[in-house]
């Protein structure tokens, strides 16, 4: 039996997917306008424009609702780096062009919403178990995103996953800075530097090892 579709034309799976996104995107807001202390159910309803029994059946706890978002954050920040895969690629230097992106992506407000629920975390053993169930696989994500560029079409990526994690380290070292310095022509002076000794270790892990040489048999 086909679904039933509203007046709108959406069927009942249609819509309740949408009133989610809705509570998602709401939440994720009120993380970057209010942190954690601030994002409340009933502020997000109330940005999100839907019901608290709306909210209720879609995530019947505060904690629900913060997992979700998690998960929401990590997918956010994936489908922005993918969709500038292809410019990157296609740069004059995708390595550079990475490093840049990898930056970008940890000044973006999705990172800040993130950031928002780490610190959280740290005293709130519920939170601390769900973001620890979430964060490594976003951070697995990105760091195969790294590690594909670095490496083109060599069939051995771990020396170049390590490389990825270092960057995306650094990069997350220095914005943590950036909280509590207001001088972004500061952060970025940081940054560049960082990421003139990132760039040095990266090229100096894309040199192929030669071939070793073979003495012939009888040669001096």
């Amino acid at each position: 039996m086909p679904a039933r579709k509203s007046k709108t034309g959406r069927t009942q799976q249609e819509r309740s997917a949408a009133m989610r996104q809705r509570l998602l995107d709401a939440t994720v807001d009120c993380l970057v306008q209010y942190g954690y202390a601030g994002t409340t159910t009933t502020r997000v309803t109330e940005l999100a424009g839907v019901t608290r029994g709306a909210q209720v059946h879609h995530f019947p706890t505060r904690a629900d609702l913060v997992a979700a978002a998690a998960r929401h954050l990590a997918t956010l920040r994936m489908e922005l780096a993918t969709s500038r895969l292809d410019v990157v690629r296609d740069a004059p230097d995708p390595i550079d062009a990475t490093l840049d992106l990898v930056w970008e992506l940890h000044l973006d407000p999705i990172q800040h919403a993130t950031v928002e629920m780490w610190i959280a975390a740290r005293t709130d053993p519920e939170l601390r178990e769900k973001m620890a169930a979430v964060a490594p696989v976003a951070r697995e994500d990105l760091i195969d995103f790294c590690a594909a560029i670095f490496a083109d079409h060599r069939a051995d990526r771990g020396p170049y996953r390590r490389l990825a994690r270092t960057c995306l380290d650094t990069a997350r070292g220095i914005a943590l800075l950036g909280l509590s310095n207001p001088d972004t022509a500061q952060l970025e002076a940081w940054w560049q530097s960082a990421k003139t000794g990132l760039r040095q270790l990266i090229d100096a892990g894309l040199v192929q090892p030669s071939e070793p040489s073979v003495r012939m048999s009888g040669a001096r």
